[in-house]
């Protein structure tokens, strides 16, 4: 019996573990459970959601960018409901703003049904979208004004979103160094940006303008005008060592004619200006090259990766004579060099903590406050 009764007690306690464990789930999830059935039963045009008091005010962030467009669903302690992608432009300049609007209206469907949340409790969410394409005011007025279905809408660049999921809403900077880049701080309520102007007039720290920088060398190098390396060789022959191949590279580039086809095709009888011209994100898939020749001691991988390098330090000496010594790093670019830019400014430059996401989710909250 005591042998018995020793195999059992340890079994019968996961038993009881496991039962108060998966009560607790249910009970967790039973607003969710009878908010579904009322939904059945009560028809109407706004069914009554059981559960719409448990779940308090409804928050919704948006991560719009070049390529696709992200959304998240939360209840009012920043907890997410639901979430879901698309892979639908959304910058707010292209179609002045009308590709982005339509990704919105698309992941707002979604959200609500994964949530199993009738679409009435739209009017009750208060919404942030951190949009690609917003720098300008009346991009952002512009936006906003457009017909949605929430209950308040801010409309923010993207930069904003990024920063403040980095430090959780609070103060400090981030520096967003990926295809493109930009600097935003902020100190004791106090908005403070750099950059951000484009690849053709700024974007020093981005990866485009590392992918463009690597182009030139290399033509100089084929020319013989500047010292040749393995990695100036591998990136001519990628072109066949043909300088003219690379240059209807840069101004028919192939990738940007389809994309301009899809952008424009239905609304422009011809593209605008400069839409067959190599976009920034072809030139950011060169950079992979740099870190993989860099590794290997090559000598323009190097000369490349100190012009990073400074550019970076100009945006971190901007905070810090500012008085802002928490500089968080995101990016594609970003995320490779930050163990490196760790070591260089220790205790300055740090992780973020969140995603932009949750940085659209955070202001969305604040923005209900205010």
């Amino acid at each position: 019996m005591g042998a018995y009764a020793r195999w059992h007690v340890p079994s019968a306690y996961a038993f009881f573990a496991g039962f108060v464990g998966n009560f607790t789930a249910f009970l967790h999830k039973t607003p969710y459970y009878f908010g579904a059935i009322a939904t059945i039963f009560r028809p109407g045009p706004e069914p009554y959601l059981l559960w719409s008091t448990h779940l308090g005010q409804l928050y919704l962030g948006v991560d719009g960018g070049g390529t696709r467009c992200r959304m998240r669903l939360t209840d009012q302690g920043l907890e997410s409901i639901a979430e879901a992608e698309v892979a639908m432009p959304s910058n707010l300049q292209v179609r002045n703003g009308d590709a982005a609007h339509a990704a919105i209206t698309r992941l707002t469907g979604m959200v609500f049904e994964q949530a199993g949340l009738d679409m009435s409790m739209a009017r009750r969410t208060i919404a942030c979208f951190g949009m690609a394409g917003a720098r300008m005011k009346s991009a952002r007025d512009s936006f906003s004004a457009r017909p949605f279905p929430f209950r308040h809408v801010q409309v923010v660049d993207d930069i904003d979103i990024a920063r403040a999921g980095a430090h959780g809403g609070a103060d400090g900077a981030v520096l967003i160094i990926g295809t493109g880049s930009a600097g935003l701080g902020c100190r004791n309520g106090k908005r403070l940006q750099i950059g951000g102007w484009g690849f053709l007039l700024g974007d020093t720290m981005a990866g485009a303008t590392l992918g463009r920088r690597l182009l030139r060398k290399s033509l100089l190098a084929f020319e013989e005008i500047e010292p040749p390396s393995p990695l100036t060789r591998a990136v001519m022959e990628r072109f066949d060592n043909d300088p003219e191949k690379m240059m209807l590279w840069a101004f028919e580039n192939e990738d940007a004619a389809r994309e301009a086809e899809e952008l424009y095709g239905e609304h422009s009888a011809s593209p605008p200006i400069g839409s067959l011209h190599a976009r920034p994100v072809d030139y950011g898939r060169f950079v992979p090259m740099v870190f993989d020749y860099f590794d290997k001691g090559d000598p323009v991988a190097r000369e490349l990766m100190e012009f990073e390098l400074a550019a970076i330090d100009q945006f971190v000496q901007w905070f810090l004579a500012r008085d802002i010594r928490n500089i968080a790093v995101v990016g594609g670019l970003g995320e490779r060099l930050l163990p490196r830019l760790m070591e260089i400014y220790p205790g300055i430059v740090v992780p973020p903590r969140s995603d932009p996401l949750q940085g659209a989710v955070i202001l969305a909250a604040r923005s209900g406050t205010t």
